[in-house]
């Protein structure tokens, strides 16, 4: 049996950017659903994991176990969507990310411009992902459950690691911006991003975390 980690921040923290009402919606019914369909399905086979991107990448491309993959990518793709967010958070990010991001991308407000254009351009459900690319930063999208390091639309490349991510699911920002998913973007971009973990994740200091327990 495996449970959600605890958000770091109280559902009001994110307001007035994302209110209360959301954040309750989004982590207690969407991601707690997931992780539910997701302990039901591997509670009925053999299946052998460590951590759910373990189960998420031995289940990827297998027809029998769709719905294992998309669940588990769902349940990890939200965990690592709140750690990618901070009361206080948002603007331009410290120096060392900040030269990184200006050296990959012109500058900081060129990365800004090409983040909300490819969440825009992205049709239907999905994340829109800062990402490293072998050496260099780059921007990409996926479509649905999934995660950079598993699929993506070219040129997004399979086996990105992942630096920052906006779920672009309508039920992470319709209540508060109803269909203004660039707005939501904007505001995440100026408000809440926690370049702080981006920071880490791009150092190394840590990985893509296990993010659900086992009892």
């Amino acid at each position: 049996m495996l449970k959600l980690p605890e958000l770091r921040y109280d559902y009001d923290a994110l307001e007035p950017h994302i209110s209360a009402r959301t954040m309750h919606c989004h982590y207690h019914d969407h991601h707690q659903g997931y992780l539910d369909k997701l302990n039901k399905l591997l509670a009925d086979i053999d299946f052998d994991y460590r951590t759910v991107e373990d189960i998420v990448r031995k289940s990827a491309g297998r027809d029998e176990l769709t719905g294992v993959y998309n669940n588990a990518a769902q349940v990890s793709n939200h965990a690592f969507f709140w750690n990618c967010m901070k009361a206080g958070g948002g603007g331009v990010p410290a120096s060392e990310l900040r030269k990184s991001i200006e050296h990959d991308f012109g500058s900081f407000e060129a990365f800004r411009k090409a983040f909300v254009e490819r969440a825009t351009k992205r049709f239907g459900s999905g994340y829109v992902w800062l990402v490293k690319r072998g050496e260099k930063l780059a921007i990409g999208d996926t479509a649905n459950a999934d995660p950079p390091y598993i699929a993506g639309d070219p040129p997004y490349a399979s086996g990105d690691d992942p630096l920052l991510c906006c779920d672009l699911w309508e039920h992470a920002y319709y209540l508060d911006y109803q269909n203004g998913r660039a707005e939501f973007v904007e505001a995440f971009l100026d408000k809440l991003a926690n370049w702080d973990f981006v920071a880490a994740q791009l150092a190394g200091d840590t990985v893509q975390p296990q993010l659900v327990a086992a009892e």
